[in-house]
């Protein structure tokens, strides 16, 4: 049996393109290794959206490519957004590549590996290619990379937003939803195979279903899974501001299995800048959002990322974004210096910030958030709270990690448990009750009272972990 390795690069919904293609390898008698070296088939699913991952992405190809020409490798397929840019020099600089294929190819990587015509033919033309049209829907195999209790389920695919920063419609295409029966069988199906939370992601999940003509789409989906009895969480990424309606709000508020948990991705608070990035808005309006959604969702985690260093961006509307910060007093935050990236509009704006000062306003932004989350967390010690088991603690066997519903998976805080009551084993994808100890940085340490749930017997899913055959950087 030919044995298949891959790296998977950047975002959840990166992620999911690497469970497809690694389904569509097991079930086509391919063995999934952990071992580079036992490879038949390299795979590297590149993410390119901004400069850094750009690099990263390059050194895996090159170190998977050093490891072809030493090992028994032999095809390397690269895979995903970097090859929506660079497919050609990808081919024309790296010999040892095989084959490219891009985020809208997916199921042809087995084509790809077998050098049938199409991916791995001839120099991609990028001026004259289709722009990704690929949806995968419930029958396509997957091959899960998150460990068994949680799982990412993509309910669309591209973005119609003019967004002048982000050169995402370019290496993912136009907006496009998967029917909603396809996203409810799907979740069905895995939630029967263990799963109990699960992250609906998409470039922007709250226009879900606008294409296919449905009238608050994401709410209606969400009314669904949330009838899936085997699930205790389910959370959605990327909430575009203006889609945040109160019939959303109204959802998450009605259904105890939707986490009290909102993305929302805001990139800044100065009038000034939105308008430059293309999205408009200003502080005062996103402060009213924030206080509706607070008031509508008692309880509720909010998460936002923002961008410092935009172009033209001044001394004023930075601080104009640090009093947003402080006002808003969000439970989790990301701020990414400015990416210049040659392909987005922006990159043609005057004003260009220095990188050193996009740094200090960063660095000076994340001091100011460190601080928020260290006052919300401690104001947790001694708290009862719900927690789900994520598994032992990769550094320390003797700890166990969980989340609480306002965590989610990979990107937010973890809570650290030290003790468990009586005989009873903790076991992954378990629900427990927890007293608060301590904080610890954007962490918290506490102890297991008890669990909400009875102990299961492993489901039969086939999959991966990020610990094991898979190698995922993100």
């Amino acid at each position: 049996m030919p044995k298949a390795g891959l790296v998977s690069l950047g975002c959840p919904k990166n992620l999911v393109d690497s469970e497809v293609m690694l389904g569509l390898l097991r079930a086509n008698g391919y063995e999934i290794t952990p071992r580079a070296e036992d490879a038949d088939v390299l795979i590297v699913n590149t993410c390119s959206f901004i400069a850094p991952a750009q690099e990263e992405s390059t050194a895996a190809i090159l170190e998977m490519a050093e490891l072809k020409r030493k090992g028994r490798a032999r095809r390397l397929i690269v895979a995903g957004c970097l090859v929506e840019r660079y497919g050609n020099e990808i081919r024309e600089q790296i010999p040892e590549v095989d084959a490219v294929i891009g985020t809208g190819e997916v199921e042809k990587i087995l084509a790809a590996i077998r050098d049938d015509p199409g991916p791995s033919g001839e120099p991609r033309a990028d001026s004259a290619r289709r722009l990704p049209d690929y949806l995968y829907h419930e029958a396509t195999p997957r091959l899960l990379a998150t460990p068994r209790h949680t799982a990412y389920l993509k309910i669309n695919e591209g973005c119609d937003h003019p967004c002048s920063f982000c050169i995402i419609p370019q290496l993912r295409g136009r907006f496009r939803s998967r029917r909603p029966e396809s996203v409810v069988r799907e979740a069905e199906s895995l939630a029967r195979a263990g799963v109990r939370e699960l992250t609906l992601v998409g470039q922007d999940t709250t226009a879900y279903g606008v294409d296919l003509g449905l009238s608050d789409g994401l709410p209606g989906l969400l009314e669904r899974l949330a009838a899936i009895d085997e699930l205790f969480w389910i959370r959605f990424l990327y909430c575009y501001p203006n889609r945040v309606t109160t019939r959303l709000l109204d959802t998450i508020a009605a259904h105890p299995k939707l986490a009290r948990y909102l993305d929302i991705p805001f990139q800044h608070a100065s009038r000034g800048v939105l308008a430059r990035m293309r999205r408009g808005s200003h502080a005062g309006a996103f402060l009213e959002l924030v206080e509706r959604i607070r008031r509508i969702v008692p309880g509720v985690s909010l998460r936002t990322t923002l961008i410092v260093g935009f172009p033209g961006e001044t001394e004023a509307d930075f601080g104009e974004l640090c009093e947003f910060v402080r006002a808003a007093e969000f439970d989790w935050l990301g701020v990414f210096g400015y990416s210049d990236e040659e392909t987005a509009a922006s990159h043609d704006l005057p004003g260009k910030v220095e990188p050193e000062i996009i740094q200090a306003r960063r660095d000076t932004l994340m001091a100011l958030q460190r601080k928020i989350v260290a006052r919300q967390l401690r104001a947790r010690v001694g708290t009862q709270v719900r927690v789900l088991l994520d598994g032992p603690a990769r550094d320390a066997d003797w700890l166990w990690e969980g989340r609480l519903e306002g965590m989610a998976p990979d990107i937010d805080g973890k809570v650290y448990l030290t003790e468990f009551p009586g005989d009873e084993q903790p076991q992954p994808g378990r629900l427990a009750r927890a007293r608060i100890l301590r904080v610890a940085d954007y962490d918290l340490v506490a102890r297991v009272e008890g669990f909400l749930d009875a102990p299961r017997p492993p489901a039969p899913l086939p999959l991966v972990t990020t610990g094991g055959v898979l190698r995922v950087l993100g």
